[in-house]
């Protein structure tokens, strides 16, 4: 298997997204395991509330693969944030990276964060979408778990509970959690948010494309300057 198009989910997701609309977050996590077993994983971004997927998914499935995008940009704070969650829930972890370095990504492209939206549809494309597809692939997945929430921005306030995207079954066991029920979550089971939350940043992607919150902003303008909301890394794939 090596392209996203030799990916079949083989469930008819709209009727099981009905089916799961009303069910709880861990019992959506046990229809993907029933449904895709090995064949399932988690992404994480290791940001400001992602020790709650870690945590019930790893409590479901505790060998689940983990797949964790570096840029090479992140936050010092991100890294060893992902070091205490790593150690502290056993997770099983797969670090993917881009194919060139961020020195070479630089030389051969410039700062291309700094370019309007095309250099940053580029950015992403090259430091975070191609290692994510790369790691789908050489991981076998036909299912994706994944953190994404509806409250977080108008680009996700209509997700699906299942979904498929680029022939994979998309699986978001928290997408209808409010900011209320994550803090229940965390606290109820004595987990950390991301270090930098206290400081105001809602969203927690790369350094010099993560602003902290203020009291002029929406929280969508935090990331990437106000030009999107989305990495790249739940839109599917372009076709060739």
């Amino acid at each position: 298997m090596t392209t996203a198009d030799t990916v079949t989910p083989a469930v008819d997701t709209a009727a099981v997204d009905r089916r799961l609309s009303e069910a709880a977050a861990p019992d959506r996590i046990a229809w993907a395991l029933g449904q895709f077993g090995s064949s399932l994983v988690l992404s994480t971004s290791f940001g400001a509330q992602s020790a709650v997927m870690l945590h019930m998914a790893t409590r479901i499935v505790p060998d689940i693969p983990v797949v964790f995008i570096d840029t090479g940009y992140l936050f010092p704070e991100t890294y060893l944030f992902a070091d205490e969650l790593t150690r502290r829930l056993r997770i099983n972890l797969k670090v993917y990276r881009a194919v060139e370095s961020p020195a070479w990504m630089e030389a051969r492209h410039g700062r291309l964060w700094e370019k309007g939206a095309e250099g940053i549809a580029a950015y992403n494309q090259i430091a975070k979408v191609e290692p994510m597809q790369r790691a789908l692939a050489e991981l076998g997945a036909r299912a994706w778990l994944a953190g994404l929430r509806r409250v977080q921005s108008s680009t996700r306030e209509l997700l699906p509970v299942v979904s498929e995207q680029d022939g994979r079954a998309k699986v978001l066991p928290i997408v209808d959690w409010t900011d209320r029920d994550v803090h229940r979550y965390l606290t109820q089971n004595e987990l950390p948010y991301h270090p930098l939350f206290e400081k105001g940043y809602v969203s927690i992607g790369d350094m010099q494309t993560t602003r902290p919150l203020t009291a002029d902003m929406t929280p969508e303008e935090t990331r990437f300057f106000g030009v999107k909301r989305e990495c790249g890394l739940h839109d599917p794939a372009p076709k060739a």
